[in-house]
């Protein structure tokens, strides 16, 4: 398995408000994207969500944790997806974003 890739996201928003924002943001993600993505499961613990994603018929998965001034997302690539983690690292960086600059 290639290594994962990692992603940090920065906001002055505090923990507790960037957690609400990005607890509903995967759905948005399967409604915005539904033609593509074929399944996403999600688990909270606390401000750490686990997560899977059926994709392009490969299966995505990775964490992400919120803290106080930045989000970390770390996803591990299936080597089919490692050789486009620059362009998976852009897309994560924009959609976290916005989920997170979203009222």
């Amino acid at each position: 398995m290639s290594k994962p890739l990692i992603v940090t996201i920065p906001h002055n928003l505090g923990k507790a408000e960037a957690l609400r924002r990005l607890q509903g943001g995967m759905s948005g993600l399967k409604s915005q994207f539904g033609d593509k993505i074929a399944s996403i499961d999600e688990s909270w613990t606390g401000d750490r969500m686990d997560f899977r994603v059926g994709a392009m018929g490969q299966n995505v998965s990775g964490n992400v944790q919120v803290m106080d001034e930045q989000v970390r997302v770390e996803v591990q690539l299936p080597w089919i997806l490692a050789m486009i983690a620059e362009k998976a690292k852009t897309f994560i960086q924009k959609q976290g974003t916005l989920m997170l600059e979203k009222k």
